[in-house]
């Protein structure tokens, strides 16, 4: 709660997470005709064109005298923690659906934590250990769900693979950054880190026989309109309601609403999609959850 008594930070906070999970629905749509790596690099291109007016509306600036190693670092954050990461993750998604999505992205809090520990020092509590349990048990509960083929369980477990990895690329892409993010301003850090991530995309593309192929499918005209709405909700406006709840409120308490972007992913998945809930669903999704509020207020214990 701010000093005047609103709530205005913890509320853009969740409304950031409902404006992700939306945008992880038109992903899903787009998904279907669009290839993963077109669809990362249309995505990024649109928020890196967004956000030099942006950054000039908000009186910051794009180039800052800092040493070369800091726009390296952030360029490598963005190769990662964007670049391969949201491609992954886009893989994951068109392979698992939103809701089984919605699930293996709790990793993300357990890898944050790994490697933080192995980079910067810190340490785990008995709490965070629990988290980390709790979401590791959400995740493989995926593998209980009955499955009428064998291919369909290889095809689960590659997704959750695909998912994994992706966690694994974000959560290292930020911890690099940690200690640079304290004392720089987000907006700039986050463009440096969407070129980077834009530049792994296109050295990619050019070693890659069907690169115009892929190139192709972003400007087909089917599902269209999802690959637009789901870049501008998820790489755009999300991020910046993201930056504006981090500063109305306390980090911690935007990062535990941010999380409940995972209920409502699971959520739209059911209404909007019309993807299956079952009871395993719901209490993976749940164990997830707790799972990851678990970590993110078990620091201090």
């Amino acid at each position: 709660m701010t000093e005047s008594g609103t709530y205005i930070g913890e509320t853009l906070a969740l409304i950031t997470a409902v404006v992700w999970a939306l945008a992880v629905v038109c992903f899903k749509k787009s998904g279907e005709a669009v290839h993963p790596i077109g669809l990362n690099v249309f995505k990024n291109l649109l928020a890196v064109t967004l956000l030099v007016p942006t950054a000039w509306l908000l009186g910051e600036t794009l180039f800052r005298p800092v040493p070369a190693s800091e726009y390296l670092l952030l360029l490598l954050s963005g190769a990662l923690g964007i670049g391969i990461s949201d491609t992954l993750f886009f893989k994951s998604l068109n392979i698992l659906g939103a809701g089984l999505s919605a699930i293996v992205d709790c990793l993300y809090s357990p890898f944050v934590i790994l490697f933080s520990i192995l980079l910067l020092n810190e340490t785990l509590t008995v709490w965070q250990f629990v988290g980390v349990v709790m979401i590791l048990s959400a995740v493989l509960s995926i593998l209980v769900e009955r499955h009428d083929l064998v291919a369909d369980r290889r095809k689960v477990v590659l997704g959750i693979v695909w998912g994994a990895l992706a966690m694994v690329t974000t959560a290292f892409g930020i911890v690099i950054i940690k200690p640079l993010l304290s004392r720089s301003p987000l907006i700039w850090a986050t463009e440096v880190r969407l070129v980077g991530g834009l530049i792994v995309l296109i050295v990619v593309l050019v070693f890659m026989p069907s690169r115009w192929a892929v190139l192709k499918t972003v400007l087909t005209r089917k599902k269209w309109q999802f690959t637009v709405a789901g870049s501008m909700l998820g790489t755009y406006i999300s991020m910046v309601l993201w930056l504006a709840g981090m500063k109305f409120t306390q980090a911690s308490t935007a990062a535990a609403l941010n999380q409940t972007s995972n209920i409502f992913v699971f959520i739209f998945a059911a209404f909007l999609l019309k993807e299956k809930i079952t009871k395993v669903r719901l209490v993976a999704i749940a164990l997830g959850i707790m799972g990851a509020l678990v970590v993110t207020f078990g620091g201090g214990a």
